[in-house]
């Protein structure tokens, strides 16, 4: 105790005593250290900025990959479903062509290098060379497998449009969670700087206390220390932030650092959401688990095309043969139509092995119906539940950062007057900057639990 008394001894001798002074004069300021330091700096902002949600959706729906995979995806499932319509509609093919027989120049020739015989004494004779061309139709009648294929196809490409629709919910999800992410970011790093300033302000005063014989060496080293600690925090928070806007930056497409907008309003994140997607009436309505069951409708169609493969098949065939003549300009030589009956007798065994193949794929597509169902079901349960939780978060952080406030104010006033310790100023300063973390953080968790909410049951229409 004995730095103690010579810093009381010394505030006492420089100052009038109690009896000469106006007890109307009150007492004076507490001290007020002024420091600087490179590292308070404010951390420089990005060089590209969002200011508002439309803007964000903008660039996501211009330069997103995952969504325009899904669209190709889209695209490849019509194309798809046209091949499968194309096999039960009239298939009609043209022919023509110029034909010359090399070694018996004075016989006439069609393209297929038969030759065209016609009585001497008919009224025209075929030309040299000669031009021919056919014209052929084929319609198919009574093919089952061909249905089967068309519907699996019309399933396959409404999986695909349900897939898209899934994406743009998830984009819309990951996109305002890096929103929040951001943000909180440059949240923690204003933060540490707040604790940095306040542990120089520690050593300043803890300097101070030492200069005047009111404190030790251990005090100012131990304060140094605390110092040392906010400027690791800060730096580490610094780092996490250039990551966060890189990850800003990747989810709108851009290559580089994306940064929020001070104006950019975070609480109404969750009503501007609404107006880009909907809520739904039900759970199975959600985009990935109607992907996932018209999935199974596709491989279940599917399936049975490949059964129907043992079915015989009924088809008409019409084709018309012309070529030219002299006096021009030609003539119809045949015209025929005939009725098809198809029917499938031994492949090796190629059909048997596409009905075990498809059967596995039903069974896949099955059973990722089912986990979808139940990932999809814990997610809404927890998300609900996640937003309750927050918001108890929020209220004891709240309560933990002003008790924590006030420990560190009279935790300094105590060490001002030497009836504190440096280890206590250490303490309750840490203390005082992990509440300020820890309320920030949960805050933040808060918006974010109520976009979980929302999206985990929304369709989103880009």
């Amino acid at each position: 105790m004995t730095y103690r008394l010579a810093f009381l001894i010394a505030v006492l001798t420089a100052a009038p005593s109690l009896a000469e002074q106006d007890p109307l004069v009150p007492a004076p300021p507490a001290f007020q250290p002024q420091v600087d330091d490179p590292m308070l700096t404010p951390a420089p902002p990005a060089s590209k900025l969002v200011g508002s949600w439309e803007e964000t959706l903008g660039l996501a729906r211009e330069r997103s990959t995952d969504l325009r995979i899904a669209e190709a995806n889209v695209q490849r499932a019509e194309g798809r479903w046209r091949q499968a319509l194309s096999t039960l509609l009239p298939n009609a093919r043209a022919s023509a062509g110029v034909a010359y027989d090399i070694l018996n120049p004075g016989t006439s020739v069609g393209l297929t290098g038969t030759p065209v015989t016609v009585p001497l004494t008919a009224a025209r004779q075929p030309t040299l060379p000669l031009a021919s061309a056919s014209v052929s139709l084929t319609q198919s009648v009574v093919d089952l497998g061909a249905w089967r294929g068309l519907s699996s196809a019309r399933s396959a490409q409404g999986s695909a449009e349900a897939n898209l629709q899934d994406i743009q919910r998830r984009l819309t999800l990951g996109l305002a969670r890096t929103l929040v992410a951001t943000v909180a970011a440059e949240r923690a790093a204003e933060i540490n700087r707040v604790g940095l300033r306040r542990a120089l302000e520690r050593a300043a005063l803890a300097q101070r206390s030492f200069e005047l014989g009111a404190g030790n060496q251990l005090d100012v080293v131990r304060v140094r220390q605390d110092v040392e600690v906010a400027r690791q925090s800060l730096i580490a928070g610094d780092e996490q932030l250039h990551r966060a806007r890189e990850a800003l930056g990747l989810s709108l497409g851009l290559p580089q650092e994306v940064g929020v907008s001070p104006s950019f309003n975070l609480q109404g994140l969750v009503d501007q959401t609404r107006a880009t997607c909907a809520p739904l009436k039900a759970l199975m309505e959600r985009p990935d688990l109607e992907a996932a069951r018209t999935q199974l409708e596709s491989a279940r169609e599917s399936k049975r095309q490949a059964s129907a493969g043992y079915l015989p098949t009924i088809g008409v065939n019409t084709s018309a043969y012309g070529y030219t003549t002299e006096p021009a300009p030609g003539r119809v030589a045949t015209w025929s139509i005939a009725a098809v009956l198809s029917v499938p007798l031994w492949e090796g065994g190629l059909r048997g092995g596409l009905v075990r193949e498809r059967a596995g794929l039903e069974q896949q597509a099955a059973e990722t119906l089912e986990r979808t169902q139940r990932d999809a079901t814990v997610e809404v349960t927890r998300a609900r539940r996640n937003v309750g939780v927050s918001e108890s978060l929020v209220k004891t952080a709240s309560d933990a950062r002003e008790l924590a406030a006030k420990t560190d104010q009279l935790t300094r006033r105590a060490f001002e007057v030497g009836r504190g310790s440096s280890l206590e100023l250490v303490q309750s300063g840490a203390a005082l900057r992990q509440a300020e973390l820890s309320l920030a953080l949960r805050e933040f968790e808060l918006v974010q639990a109520r976009l979980d909410a929302f999206l985990t049951e929304a369709r989103c229409d880009w």
